[in-house]
């Protein structure tokens, strides 16, 4: 198991290659599909499944659970970069929806996803200068400020913090129910807490439909094909248009 200040400074080395710096919070999901390589897919999986990661040749794909949580699905994305830039045995891989994993490799993935949303330096920062010097132990109110501020799942941010000293497992136990109406209760959406709408759930962004256009574009697939590939895509939004109220100049 690499120690945890390896996994930090590979989780800011691979921001910093993303164009992000080692202190703000992060959009995950654009920082992938800005990469020119990268496919980024959502859709609805098993229960017991968070994501995959398929690295192969020219292929570079990460797939979401969308029925999942926001905050899981940052999370996930977060899980399986680790897996496409330090996995070197990745070929393809499905990960599990436990953050416990049994294998090595995933153990190393789960504090690597938290360190890229969350780096060691940065999460010590927000805590000592935003919320209160010299703090003892955090309160449901810091709790909440920190995962909303990272964009954090409730589970992740708890694990983050007992391993750190922060939270007493008995302190943090307490905080795993009424995650919602906590937020709530502080003035914060609780978008971070809930699933992609149904209706939503199924897109893909990314090389893959860049690589459809292209080949469009230069007449190697026909108008038939095209379509096709974006179907299975998700991107049925390409191929049937935007309606007018879409096309609003802001």
């Amino acid at each position: 198991m690499k120690p945890d200040i390896q996994l930090n400074n590979e989780a800011v080395s691979l921001r910093e290659q993303f164009g992000a710096d080692a202190s703000s919070p992060i959009d995950i999901f654009r920082l992938i599909t800005n990469h020119n390589e990268m496919t980024l897919t959502f859709f609805p999986m098993s229960d017991r499944i968070s994501g995959i990661c398929i690295k192969s040749g020219d292929v570079k794909l990460i797939g979401i659970n969308s029925a999942l949580t926001y905050g899981r699905q940052r999370f996930t994305a977060a899980h399986e970069l680790y897996h496409m830039f330090y996995d070197d045995e990745l070929a393809v891989r499905v990960c599990y929806k436990d953050l416990q994993g049994i294998e090595t490799v995933e153990r190393e993935a789960n504090t690597f996803a938290s360190f890229m949303l969350a780096p060691y330096g940065a999460l010590r920062s927000f805590i000592h200068s935003k919320l209160r010097n010299g703090i003892k132990e955090l309160t449901l109110e810091d709790v909440v400020r920190i995962e909303q501020y990272f964009g954090l799942s409730r589970q992740a941010t708890l694990v983050r913090l007992m391993k750190e000293g922060y939270l007493t497992p008995e302190t943090a136990a307490a905080m795993e129910t009424n995650i919602r109406a906590s937020a709530r209760k502080l003035g914060y959406a609780i978008d971070l807490y809930l699933p992609t709408p149904e209706d939503s759930q199924y897109t893909t962004y990314g090389r893959y439909v860049a690589l459809a256009e292209l080949l469009k574009e230069k007449g190697l697939v026909s108008t038939g094909k095209y379509e096709e590939l974006l179907l299975d895509a998700f991107r049925g939004d390409i191929v049937y248009g935007t309606s007018p109220e879409e096309e609003r100049y802001d």
